[in-house]
């Protein structure tokens, strides 16, 4: 078990992954960068972390998955006392009002949305990362890190 943070990336898109994991680099910050491509799988991974290993500082979630919303994952994700407390941030392409509504009342700590170049997304990244990570505290965050 290492002491470096870690983050969850939530995204249907192989390619935005990539792009996603590319800026992080670039930004130059030691996290480590978990990524999965539906709900269900994120959380079966965070289901099976709980209680085992430290959970992600914070999860980033694309609003508009394959064949879903955000909001059926965040409902799942705070009705699920040992997962309630990590922070998410959806992270979408989408600035549709709807969309953010939504979000927010289905318990997202934040709404993003994703940068139009390269550039603006490693500036992005490196200050999500650094406030989730370096700045934010939450109870498993206290205990230990990914």
């Amino acid at each position: 078990m290492s002491n470096r943070s870690c983050i969850l990336l939530i995204d249907d898109s192989p390619g935005e992954c990539e792009l996603f994991r590319q800026a992080l680099a670039r930004a130059d910050l030691d996290v480590a960068l978990y990524a999965e491509h539906d709900a269900e799988a994120a959380l079966h991974f965070l289901s099976d972390r709980a209680g085992r290993e430290p959970l992600p500082a914070v999860v980033l979630l694309d609003w508009r998955l394959r064949n879903e919303r955000g909001d059926g994952f965040l409902r799942k994700l705070r009705a699920d006392h040992r997962l309630a407390v990590i922070p998410v941030v959806v992270f979408s392409t989408s600035d549709d009002v709807a969309d953010l509504s939504a979000a927010y009342a289905n318990g997202t700590n934040s709404y993003v949305v994703k940068p139009g170049t390269f550039d603006e997304l490693v500036r992005c990244v490196r200050v999500m990362c650094r406030f989730w990570i370096n700045c934010n505290v939450t109870p498993h965050m206290v205990e230990s890190r990914c």
